[in-house]
């Protein structure tokens, strides 16, 4: 079959969307590092929308990790079709990337983010490529930051950004807007402090600055995003009509908020959905604690059960249930939500976003990174609660799961997909021992409050009816 290109574009089948701009014309606005999936489904679609009145905010994709998405991307001239899974399933193909570099060619990478037509560095590498500590801040002992500290060409998001900004710096450029796009607590705060104290710790006139002139807004973004597998490569060739090495799907509900605070020139994405505001945190902790929390929850007790999706696990009475017990009576009662957030509603759109049977959502994908991910989603709710007096017995559970999840995992001699895969592993099935990792479970782990809730959880869930 032919493939998805500049040069077949035209040949692409009557009802997908293609874009309506002329893509010679596109200027690179935007560099992004780690375009993967998320990154392809949501902020490029949203840009994407931008460009048939404004061609300066195409994006310039850097893989930090792999080549992957440069071996499928590039040979498509950046071109890529996603689909949108909702009661009727739709396709477009997006046409805001341009190319994708990988950090085999340092100096084009280098170049990108020191390009004059830069105006906004976004990134979407997981909660682990920030290589945070415990409390938030760099860790300086992180084996990947000790070497970006050493010089030579960067290994890390903190040390590529870095560089970029030190050669904007000297070749006398502007600065630019840093934008994280990942599920993390205050996320430009982090990020942005992570960057100044790498700086600071090779270079204080580039640390200061960059306290003047970059700008590191919180973020929020939220649309599932489910992996692409050969059955959506086949869906998507018989719609189009041509080959795509890697469409991506999500759900048809999106949103991204984002704190007004850029350095430059502020992109129109408000006509793509986007929300400005000052007051992400309020959107930010609805989104982790309300459709992250339950979603780790679906996964891990989920997997328990032999469910194998987020809607499998939906049509689960008990389960679902469960889950909508513990947004309503648990997690609801944790938020401070900014004006204009009706809660209740927002829980009502989730559990039908979860139950939405076009989304294949794989519960083992979520299950990924649970020791980074838990403590945002989980456990800050968990210890708010006990410190307010309030009831744990509900949100130990996902937590006791995950343990159980490790359990297994070592009991069968399999590997996790965690950054703490080889010392979860060697506890060897001892949740008291995991417990005790004060990296994930900080001042909980001493809390014989918090340890009686999981040992309870933990008991209850051998019996599978017992959470």
């Amino acid at each position: 079959m032919t493939r998805l290109s500049n040069a077949t574009l035209a040949q692409v089948r009557a009802g997908v969307a293609t874009p309506g701009y002329d893509r010679s014309a596109v200027k690179s606005g935007v560099v992004h590092l780690g375009p993967g999936a998320f990154h392809r489904a949501h902020q490029a679609a949203a840009f994407d929308t931008l460009l048939a009145d404004d061609p300066r905010w195409g994006i310039t994709g850097i893989s930090l990790n792999s080549t992957s998405v440069a071996d499928a991307l590039n040979p498509q001239d950046g071109l890529y079709t996603l689909a949108l899974l909702d009661e009727q399933i739709s396709y477009r193909v997006i046409g805001s990337i341009g190319r994708v570099l990988t950090t085999q060619d340092s100096d084009a990478v280098l170049a990108a983010l020191a390009g004059e037509d830069t105006r906004i560095i976004s990134l979407t590498v997981t909660e682990k490529g920030y290589c945070l500590a415990g409390d938030g801040t760099l860790d300086t002992g992180h084996a990947g930051i000790a070497k970006d500290l050493e010089g030579g060409t960067p290994t890390t998001a903190i040390g590529w950004i870095a560089a970029g900004l030190a050669e904007r710096r000297r070749k006398g450029l502007p600065g630019v807007t840093v934008l994280s796009c990942d599920n993390l607590a205050s996320n430009g705060r982090k990020l942005g402090a992570a960057v100044r104290a790498f700086a600071a710790a090779r270079d204080g006139d580039l640390a200061r600055w960059i306290e003047d002139e970059v700008r590191f807004p919180n973020a929020m973004v939220d649309s599932i995003t489910p992996a692409t597998d050969d059955a959506l490569r086949a869906r998507v060739a018989e719609a189009i009509g041509l080959e795509d090495a890697w469409p991506i799907q999500r759900e048809g509900f999106t949103q991204w908020v984002i704190e007004d605070d850029f350095a430059g020139e502020r992109p129109e994405l408000d006509r793509a959905g986007v929300t400005f505001t000052n007051d992400v945190h309020g959107y930010e902790a609805a989104k982790l604690r309300l459709l992250n929390g339950p979603h780790s929850t679906l996964a891990y007790v989920g997997l328990g059960l032999g469910h194998g999706s987020v809607a499998d696990a939906m049509r689960d009475p008990k389960l679902a249930a469960f889950a909508e017990s513990l947004m309503r009576q648990d997690i609801a009662s944790s938020l401070n939500p900014p004006a204009g957030l009706d809660v209740d509603a927002y829980i009502s759109a989730i559990l039908k976003r979860f139950a939405n049977p076009a989304i294949e959502h794989r519960l083992s994908q979520i299950a990924w990174d649970g020791s980074q991910k838990l403590p945002y989603r989980i456990i800050d709710t968990t210890r708010e609660a006990l410190a307010a007096g309030r009831p744990i017995e509900r949100l130990t559970v996902p937590i006791a799961a995950w343990l159980r999840f490790v359990e297994r995992a070592a009991a069968a001699g399999e590997r996790i997909t965690d950054p703490m895969s080889d010392r979860l592993l060697a506890a060897g099935g001892d949740w008291r021992a995991i417990l005790g990792m004060r990296e994930v479970f900080g001042d909980l782990s001493g809390d014989p409050r918090f340890v009686t809730a999981v040992e309870s959880a933990h008991q209850r869930l051998s019996d599978p009816n017992g959470y």
